[in-house]
């Protein structure tokens, strides 16, 4: 996979594309990942990238000019053409299914990092293929929400995790449940212990307890996953 990242901040998303599952995962090939400066496509000598909104109003509007040429330059053409995805409040809800598709539909990548009061409509009208949100919220730009989307794709690629079955078994993964709760040593921890049947060695008592324990969890704190699921045609056990 090849993603490239518009912002306005390049130097905030270096340092968290080089640490970690990120940085590994780049370093070994893995995927590809190139962070560009909105600025190096203004035409003026002052590098001007915003401009005041018609119709008065607080705040900047990012120019079209600039983001244009930039999409045009990066996004590729015919079968290498990079699915443009605009970072935004006003765009659907990022979720697990939604990375998942990406990460099976699209080997390229364009993420728009927006900055000050948006960019100029006439741009997601006619080179915006997407617009995601990663919650309802306001963030001082989109450079964090482009690496939280990036992130949570780059975990999915084959080969990225050490165990290629822990994406699946993360909150929202394949079973779509919160994850359950996990312990490890020591087994008695200030008069609290880990449950006996984790101890026990015995796998299927183990898993049917990690899934119990999954599914109550997100009945108590996410009930809204659970109906999802039921009227996608999945059935849960009452909890006891």
């Amino acid at each position: 996979m090849k993603i490239d990242l518009l912002t306005l901040f390049p130097a905030m998303a270096h340092g968290v594309l080089a640490e970690s599952i990120l940085g590994r995962a780049q370093r070994a090939g893995l995927v590809e990942i190139r962070v560009h400066a909105l600025r190096d496509y203004a035409k003026d000598k002052h590098h001007t990238v915003d401009d005041r909104p018609f119709g008065g109003g607080p705040g900047m509007v990012m120019k079209a000019e600039p983001l244009v040429d930039a999409i045009e330059h990066l996004r590729g053409e015919g079968e290498n053409r990079a699915h443009v995805v605009f970072l935004t409040p006003e765009g659907a809800r990022l979720d697990q299914p939604t990375v998942q598709r990406f990460a099976q539909t699209h080997s390229r990548l364009l993420l728009i990092s927006g900055h000050y009061e948006g960019i100029d409509e006439r741009v997601r009208q006619g080179w915006v293929d997407e617009e995601i949100s990663v919650g309802d919220y306001i963030l001082s730009n989109g450079t964090l929400p482009a690496l939280t989307l990036i992130d949570a794709l780059v975990r999915l690629i084959p080969g990225v995790l050490g165990n290629d079955d822990s994406a699946g078994a993360d909150s929202f993964g394949e079973e779509g449940l919160l994850e359950g709760p996990q312990y490890t040593r020591p087994e008695e921890f200030r008069g609290m212990k880990v449950p006996q049947v984790l101890l026990s060695g015995h796998h299927a008592e183990i898993r049917k307890w990690q899934k119990s324990q999954a599914l109550a969890r997100t009945r108590e704190r996410r009930e809204d996953l659970l109906e999802g699921k039921k009227q996608a045609g999945f059935s849960f056990p009452k909890e006891k």
